[in-house]
């Protein structure tokens, strides 16, 4: 992320996602802009054909008719050029409007094929919240970029054509007074870069503290605790940080703006009297002079429109834009085997794996085969590596040393798709989606929709489908939110069941999926798993280990290593690390 990309980089790469998502109206509203500058310019053009035909009938005494054509030739450019107006900005906006969902489309597409391990590092969630920023911000760039090169440069080519035929000087001038408000913006922009950088971290504090404080997942709990203090203190320190260093960039930029504006404004005035002196001495007709005249503060506003809000904002955000093209370019996984069965069994050889920045391995020495269509257990104490083991077998992870195979193949060679396919999942922490019945289980394989599978899935996660608890059936609302209804802990645990049973797969791994059902359920739920797994390899990561029972082997785990594999009774037998964690569950249940 640190590299440096250049501004004609960025908007090159900006320009062709706009070209890839909507080529035709991009060019329209090319099109438009240029016409729409042309015609502003040719409105000048008009006023001194217009005050010229009437000053030479009133010095000629002839008639009327060359002031009526010009003033119906400038009453058709100004109306003319007014329509113009309302439909390129009409134009600009839908555009802006319509390039949101899709610069926000590169930036999931991209996060989707960056390595998963990257997402323990807090630098790539910095990296995501600059580039959502800069998604945003690449609006504002691109219509900049698309309103200066399609209507502002048509503008000024066309008048500084028409001022330097009236007198050369003009145009110089008019060059020189924005050079210094020019600087000043690009001072600002090397300034709120750099802000931006240092912004993020702050702004990722302050959404999350004020998630704790009033979002629907932590305000129970936050209030149970009496925590609304705690956090509402967290949330203003953090914006007070954020908001202290926007204020000081914020002064001295607009302190050294000031002082360069002050000098556009004497130019200003030095330019009104060029004009003048000019008209004295005969050089440019009065025509010329009160068309000018005319223009010359439209001109003028238009400039310091384009440099202080355009080309300021262009400046200030391009920090934004350039971590979102950094972004996009953050290595992906190499991988290119499409394909991959887990029925043909997976393999650990010497395996070793450290997350970044860590300084010791998360799990070490692993030698490890899982036959196809066995079930295994993988138990352990809290940090005892059992989540690392299994994101490596899945191939979501791979190994620092030592090698991962996957139905024979190396899980280097495979792409992030393939990992996808043919896994299916339930773990502790399941998403609890707003949405029907069915669209909850049924979103883990939308491809299906199969009403069959769908009854199947929820009869293999005991979800019954009583009318108290479900009125319309697998069509049910589950969000008091959107006018439908809530579950108890279970219940959610058992759609979550369902949603993985119902999703075609080869392998499924259980993550600590029943911790909010009570033993017996589980036990149930558990036995019924291994009926339904049959032919199919599983992986159960559990801490109850009266539920690791019904596995083909049990994996035992402690730092990081593994130090028993066997049956329930082989590893009650050796007396080992799982028979100590048994008995000391098992004290639990006996008076």
């Amino acid at each position: 992320m640190s590299k440096h990309i250049s501004l004609h980089q960025i908007v090159w790469r900006i320009l062709k996602m706009v070209l890839a998502s909507c080529p035709l109206y991009f060019i329209a509203v090319c099109v438009i802009g240029v016409i729409h500058g042309f015609s502003w310019g040719l409105n000048t053009y008009a006023t001194q054909l217009f005050f010229d035909s009437v000053a030479s009938a009133v010095s000629t005494k002839s008639g009327l008719t060359m002031v009526y054509i010009s003033l119906a030739v400038l009453g058709t450019v100004t109306i003319g050029s007014q329509v113009l107006n309302g439909v390129h900005n009409f134009m600009v906006n839908s555009l802006s409007n319509r390039m949101p969902g899709h610069l926000g489309k590169y930036i999931h597409q991209k996060a989707a094929r960056v390595e998963p391990v990257l997402y323990e590092l807090p630098d790539l969630l910095d990296d995501i919240n600059k580039a959502q920023q800069g998604a945003i911000n690449s609006l504002v760039l691109l219509v900049v970029i698309v309103s200066l090169f399609t209507f502002y440069l048509p503008y000024f080519a066309f008048m500084a054509w028409y001022l330097y035929r009236l007198k050369p000087v003009l145009v110089i001038s008019l060059v020189f007074i924005f050079i210094p408000v020019m600087i000043t913006q690009l001072i600002r922009g090397a300034v709120h870069a750099r802000l931006e950088d240092e912004s993020a971290p702050l702004r990722r504090e302050v959404d999350y503290y004020l998630r704790c404080i009033c979002d629907r997942e932590y305000f129970k709990e936050t209030r149970l605790l009496g925590a609304y203090r705690f956090f509402k203190e967290l949330y203003l320190t953090a914006l007070k940080a954020m908001h202290q260093k926007k204020w000081t960039v914020e002064l001295k930029t607009n302190l050294l703006e000031l002082g360069m504006k002050m000098l556009t404004l004497a130019g200003y005035f030095g330019v009104l009297y060029l004009l003048f002196a000019a008209l004295m001495n005969g050089e440019i007709s009065i025509g010329s002079f009160a068309a000018v005249f005319a223009s010359i503060e439209l001109m003028f506003n238009i400039m310091e429109e384009i440099i202080s809000s355009y080309i300021g904002r262009l400046t200030q955000n391009l920090g934004t834009v350039r971590n979102f093209i950094r972004f996009l370019d953050l290595p992906e996984r190499s991988g290119s085997m499409e394909r991959v069965s887990f029925t043909d069994g997976i393999k650990f050889t010497n395996v070793c794996f450290s997350y970044p920045g860590a300084e010791k391995n998360a799990v070490e020495q692993i030698n490890l085969t899982i036959k196809p269509g066995e079930t295994i257990a993988i138990v352990g104490e809290n940090g005892a590596g059992k989540s690392t083991l299994v994101k490596l077998l899945m191939g979501l992870y791979l190994p620092t040393e030592g090698t991962v195979e996957i139905g024979g193949v190396d899980s280097r060679e495979l792409s992030l798709n393939s990992v996808y396919q043919g896994i299916t999942g339930v773990f502790q922490k399941y998403q609890r989606y707003q949405l029907t019945l069915k669209e909850n289980v049924e979103i883990s394989d939308l491809k299906a929709q199969d009403q069959a599978r769908l009854s199947a899935a929820a009869a293999k996660a005991d979800l019954e489908l009583c009318p108290e608890t479900f009125p319309q059936g697998f069509e049910t609302m589950l969000s008091r939110e959107f006018d439908g209804v809530d579950l108890s802990g279970g219940q959610w645990q058992r759609v979550a069941l369902a949603r993985g049973f119902y999703r075609v797969h080869d392998l499924i791994v259980l993550d600590e999926p029943t911790a909010a059902i009570d033993p017996l359920e589980e036990t149930r739920i558990y036995e019924k798993f291994a009926e339904l797994s049959q032919d199919k390899t599983a992986v159960i990561v559990t801490h109850r280990l009266g539920s690791a029972k019904i596995a083909d082997r049990i994996v035992v785990m402690d730092q990081g290593r593994i130090v028993e594999v066997g049956t329930h009774e082989q590893l009650i037998q050796e007396r080992g690390k799982y028979a100590q964690m048994y008995q000391a569950q098992a004290q639990w249940y006996v008076s």
